[in-house]
């Protein structure tokens, strides 16, 4: 996506405008304009130019982000720097808008006083203007002047609309400023004459016609208005900009063998560079000496600090909390995390929410169908009889309270606000899209390994055998397991290390010798003269008498998804240890957390039915699909589809076909990048409760959005009618122009300040979910089975065998594979699996099995 800089506009219907005008260049794929951001995300073909062009001739103006890199090679847009980033997101706004309410109240205060605090409340004035009702008027028109100058920017901006038939809201500030100030002019020139001819009641009529303080008003409280809302949105990026203020912006780099400091911008890739107790890693790195805890909070969220050594990963932005560091750079300027942290945050303030579009096209018509209401306002007053000042003043009215504004925010400052809570938890929403989305998840498919397991074995159970201590279990098991390269060795490994047993065989030099590892079997070995061996119960049940007791516990520890590994020595059996792939300790809680959502949880893995199950028991969900391939994910997802919105959590390049498919990809930070390309959101801290927190943080923003654009219609609904006059009829309620435009600049500052509450939300709290009662449904009486076919060769067969499934009328839906040679058949009745298998095989295609 390519990002510009966008100038000029004022409210929604200047980003309607610039949309529009964009769209229509040929090339363009998709364009979407960001009011809150003043910025622009276009995908597709056309050039720069003909995008800036087409810009600049609907009325605005519009420029690149950003520059080329130090290579030369990256166009603007397709990345984006700390400094860069940090510098488009300075409130410029506010200081300019806060000099110009000062200037404009200077002249506005003198203005009232003789207005309003002569004329009313007869408040002294200079004797020379006693009765000078001529000289009060010029003195007015002066003042009035001053304040239409000082806040110009209305009227040039408001006409430049008008020329270019794209009237904005600065159209309808500019016309009814300047409504009042021609009326007034015109009842000053009006007065000059009734004083030649000496008609003092008619120059006493004209001075009450005067509006010159409503205009000056108009003007200056449109002023407050936008500087609370500049003030506001710039509230909005207040996670992110945190978030930049810790990148460092020089580096301690080694160069020619002596530490040089440089700016941060001029560390390459290889770089080594060192990094102090007490400083920020500048880039991100690999440890190559040192050991440190590196707090990661600001990217994560994670408060305890990551404990560092050689070989571990760091990033920019982290802070060094104890030791010396050095490392080699492997990531710098935009690719960076923390600059593609803030590319992802700025690309979805560049998207547009689904919800958006419909405030889009009402802002499209509401600034021409204001200006039309009030036509036909004054209309209808001077045929009523009304006098041309009253009538005005009514048109005048709508023409100030109406507010475009708040329909153009109500929904990208409520992103803008859940996107940085989202970063700043380490929950990253790619677009808008992704955001409003993933709270309306239903069904949450999670991958079981690195997802609700942690990925990595682990020894659970350690069970000697009668007469052996747990020690010399675990001494017979580490001399054989450290010759190994099995996966399961080094959850062995890893566990004698813990016991110490790896520092007494270092200390003593022993040495495990005729090492053999015996495929499908085991290991076998000697130490100081004595064989051992290690495996399967098949193995060592052929090597050494097994108790029955010692064999129940193995298929009771098989039975809970462990694989149980046997050692003997000298024949005789040492005893069990058990390892296996263990479920990360948030994941039952988030589990149980999205079942309270109302969210069904299903877990989707490639192992054998019998162990899937024994974890998919322990983490609490609803449903266990076993033995699917990377493709049968694909097809899971597509049946689970059919039921309802789903989520897929993944973490591995064979979750991408099913991150992908679904309706929201969510991958695990600690995944691969193929994972995190494929997904919508993406989760830092590599922890299943966030996703729970990720749904929560999008339904409050959603909901935040709602709140916004309900304000925003009834605001508009309520005021218009009111400023029109269409009660004063019924119960006399006349609005003056000055409280319309005080409630015009007021109205977008709300819709602003209530997208800020976002920032107190509390997304990991769980007391607040909705617990749903979920009622029995035809649904809920279907089950999934997955069949696994051989002969299917291309689409024919696979259209064969559908065709020929969904013919059962038990059948619900069959997602068929030739490539994965599965079939995902969904039932919504029971059906034995001899019915499926001969359905299949009378197709002349083989049935293999069927979990």
């Amino acid at each position: 996506m390519e990002q510009y800089n966008v100038t000029g506009m004022s409210c929604a219907a200047c980003s309607a405008r610039v949309e529009k005008a964009v769209s229509k260049v040929p090339g363009v794929t998709s364009c979407s304009v960001s009011l809150l951001t003043n910025s622009m995300g276009v995908e597709g073909t056309a050039a720069p130019s003909e995008i800036i062009a087409a810009v600049e001739a609907a009325g605005y103006g519009a420029s690149e982000k950003g520059a080329k890199n130090a290579a030369g090679s990256a166009r603007a847009g397709s990345g984006i720097s700390v400094s860069e980033a940090e510098d488009s997101l300075k409130d410029r706004e506010t200081p300019k808008m806060k000099r110009r309410l000062i200037a404009s109240l200077c002249f506005l205060l003198p203005l009232m006083y003789f207005s309003m605090g002569h004329m009313m409340w007869n408040w002294p004035v200079p004797s020379f203007l006693e009765g000078n009702h001529v000289a009060m008027g010029l003195i007015q028109l002066l003042l009035t002047t001053a304040v239409m100058v000082i806040n110009q920017k209305f009227f040039i901006s408001g006409f430049k609309g008008l020329i270019h038939r794209a009237p904005n809201m600065d159209t309808l500030v500019a016309l009814g400023a300047g409504a009042s100030y021609g009326y007034s002019v015109y009842a000053l020139f009006a007065m000059t004459d009734a004083q030649m001819r000496g008609d003092a009641a008619g120059v006493m009529s004209y001075m009450h016609e005067f509006y010159f303080e409503s205009a000056a008003m108009i003007l200056t409280l449109i002023t407050v208005g936008k500087m609370l809302e500049a003030r506001s949105k710039g509230r909005t990026t207040d996670a992110l900009k945190s978030l930049m203020k810790l990148a460092p912006k020089t580096a301690r780099v080694v160069r020619n063998g002596a530490e040089e400091e440089v700016p941060v911008d001029q560390v390459r890739k290889g770089d080594v560079f060192v990094v102090r107790p007490g400083e920020n890693i500048p880039v991100d790195g690999v440890v190559l000496e040192g050991t440190s805890a590196v707090n990661e909070s600001a990217l994560t969220g994670e408060s305890i600090p990551a404990d560092k050594n050689a070989g571990d990963a760091v990033s920019a932005a982290t802070l060094n909390q104890s030791g010396f560091l050095r490392c080699e750079a492997t990531r710098v300027g935009e690719d960076t995390t923390l600059s593609q942290i803030i590319q992802m945050v700025s690309d979805a303030a560049a998207t547009k929410a689904p919800i958006a579009k419909v405030a889009d096209r009402v802002s499209g018509v509401f600034v021409p169908a204001v200006i039309a209401i009030a036509a036909v306002t004054i209309l209808v007053w001077l045929i009523a009889g009304e006098s041309v000042g009253f009538a005005l003043a009514r048109g005048i009215s709508v023409l100030v309270i109406s507010c475009p504004c708040a329909l153009g925010l109500a929904t990208p400052v409520a992103i803008m606000v859940g996107n940085g809570m989202g970063a700043k938890n380490g929950i990253m929403f790619k677009t808008a899209v992704s955001l409003e989305e993933t709270g309306k998840t239903q069904i949450v498919a999670l991958d079981k390994t690195g997802t609700i397991t942690s990925g990595e074995p682990r020894v659970t159970d350690l069970i000697p055998a009668e007469g052996v201590s747990e020690e010399e279990l675990l001494s017979c098991a580490y001399a054989l397991e450290r010759k190994s390269e099995h996966p399961l060795a080094r959850a062995v490994l890893m566990k004698a290390e813990e016991s110490g047993i790896k520092e007494t065989f270092e200390r003593e030099g022993k040495e495990t010798e005729a090492f053999q590892a015996l495929p499908g079997n085991g290991l076998s070995g000697e130490i100081d003269g004595e064989v051992l061996l290690g495996g399967s119960m098949k193995f060592i049940a052929q090597k050494a008498s097994v108790p029955d007791e010692l064999k129940a516990k193995a298929e009771a520890l098989a039975g809970q998804g462990k694989t149980p590994l046997l050692f003997t020595r000298n024949g005789n059996l040492e005893g069990i240890i058990a390892v296996a792939d263990v479920i990360k300790e948030d994941s039952p809680r988030a589990v149980r957390e999205l079942q309270n959502m109302g969210i069904r949880v299903v877990m989707l893995t490639g192992d054998n039915e019998r162990t899937a199950k024994a974890i998919g028991a322990q983490a609490g969900v609803d449903e266990v699909i076993a033995g699917v391939l990377p493709d049968g994910k694909e097809s899971v997802i597509r049946a689970l589809k059919k039921k309802g919105k789903v989520a897929m959590v993944g973490d591995g390049i064979n979750d991408a076909p099913a991150l992908t498919r679904a309706d929201m990809g969510i991958a695990i930070g600690a995944g691969t990048d193929i994972a995190i390309d494929a997904a919508d959101v993406v989760l830092m801290k590599s922890r299943l409760s966030d996703v729970p927190a990720a749904i929560r943080l999008s339904r409050a923003t959603l909901k935040n959005i709602h709140e916004n654009l309900f304000w925003a219609f009834f605001y508009n609904v309520i005021g218009i009618p009111l400023a029109a006059g269409v009660w004063i009829p019924v119960f006399g309620w006349q609005l003056n122009p000055m409280f319309g435009a005080a409630a015009m600049s007021l109205s977008s500052f709300c819709v602003v300040s209530n997208a800020l509450r976002l920032n107190w939300f509390k997304m990991y709290d769980a007391g607040r979910d909705k617990k749903i009662k979920v009622r029995k449904k035809k649904e809920e009486t279907e089950m999934t089975k997955t069949m696994k076919i051989e002969g299917m060769m291309c689409g024919h067969c696979e259209a064969t065998v559908k065709k020929a499934l969904e013919a059962l009328p038990e059948v619900e839906s069959a997602e068929v594979s030739h490539e994965a040679g599965t079939a995902v058949v969904t039932l919504n009745a029971d059906l034995a699996d001899d019915v499926l298998k001969k359905t299949v095989e009378d197709k002349d295609y083989n049935v293999v099995g069927i979990e």
